[in-house]
């Protein structure tokens, strides 16, 4: 088994403080992290106190300073080997859902779900999987998609939204957490069409909190999802089912990016950026603004911006 290089957990405000009155008697290095209430590095870990109070350690000897500084005087308590008896709910069968490309201009919008239960816990441990924004390789994300594909007893659904027909969907609901409620219900409702496959049954979908109600994909779902048990919380993706989901959904993104590069010999990059509105005004000047819709979400601003349109009032936005 391969030492742990990468570990995250919850810190009380008690705890953070012991934290770092353990790093400072050991002479580690401070340094400057966005959004963190303190960092500090030494030659084989780096650590990670951010203020929403998630702590990240990282390198060759993350397992070491775990087992030797963060459980006996911080944490007081054997946490590594032990999380599943500490959060029994970590084995419990349950669907995660989630989705890649919603904020990118090019590219398609796609929805993964993944079966997980006991088994997957146990193989995927040291594996790497975890939310795809924290891993910036496609390689690794493609890596670990084919192992979450071909991992035994795991079943998995994608529902990816070409360009054309995102944007007849858009056209058709005028939202977007609609169009992801929908997205996301098919993707259960799939999985629940293959409930023979799953041992034991799933007893739970989760997936992120994009909409202010659950019921917003509630109402999307039809025969086979109702009345199954459906839990929407901010960063789901902590949850390996819905990390796991995010991998398929991020790897099915980056496969359609690339054939849409392919299929217009252009190189489309990703998010919303500068570099994405020169590349949209290019693209029409070379193919036509008739042509946009195929490979970019037109309900974006960049859209207009790229066919020398004039853009709304930016709305107030109100809590």
């Amino acid at each position: 088994m391969k030492p742990l290089a990468s570990y995250t957990c919850k810190l009380t405000d008690e705890q953070a403080t012991a934290l770092d009155t353990a790093l400072r008697a050991r002479d580690w290095k401070p340094r400057t992290v966005p959004y963190a209430r303190f960092a500090f590095e030494s030659p084989k870990a780096n650590i990670v106190f951010y203020e929403s109070g998630k702590l990240v350690v990282q390198g060759k000897g993350t397992q070491e300073f775990i087992e030797f500084v963060l459980e006996p005087e911080v944490l007081k308590q054997a946490r590594l080997g032990y999380e599943a008896v500490l959060n029994p709910e970590l084995l419990l069968p349950r669907i995660g859902v989630d989705e890649s490309g919603k904020g990118d201009f090019f590219g398609p919008l796609c929805i993964a779900g993944v079966y997980i239960n006991e088994t997957m816990v146990a193989s995927w441990k040291d594996a790497g999987v975890r939310d795809s924004k924290n891993i910036s390789s496609d390689k690794k994300i493609a890596e670990l998609a084919d192992k979450i594909r071909k991992t035994p007893g795991c079943v998995v659904s994608t529902v990816v939204i070409g360009n054309e027909a995102y944007n007849r969907l858009y056209f058709k609901m005028q939202s977007v957490n609609t169009m992801l409620a929908w997205g996301h219900a098919r993707v259960i409702e799939n999985l629940l069409a293959k409930k023979h496959e799953m041992n034991p049954p799933p007893i739970k979908a989760i997936s992120d909190q994009f909409a202010a109600s659950k019921s917003v994909i509630e109402k999307a779902l039809m025969a086979l999802g109702k009345g199954f048990q459906l839990v929407q919380r901010h960063k789901a993706e902590e949850d390996l089912a819905v990390a796991a989901a995010s991998i398929l959904a991020r790897d099915e993104f980056v496969k359609g990016l690339a054939r849409l590069e392919k299929q217009f010999e252009i190189k489309l990059p990703r998010g919303a950026s500068a570099a994405v509105d020169e590349t949209a005004k290019e693209f029409v000047s070379r193919q036509g603004a008739e042509n946009l819709g195929k490979i970019a979400k037109m309900h974006f601003r960049t859209a207009l911006r790229a066919q020398g349109l004039p853009e709304p009032p930016k709305k107030e936005w109100r809590k």
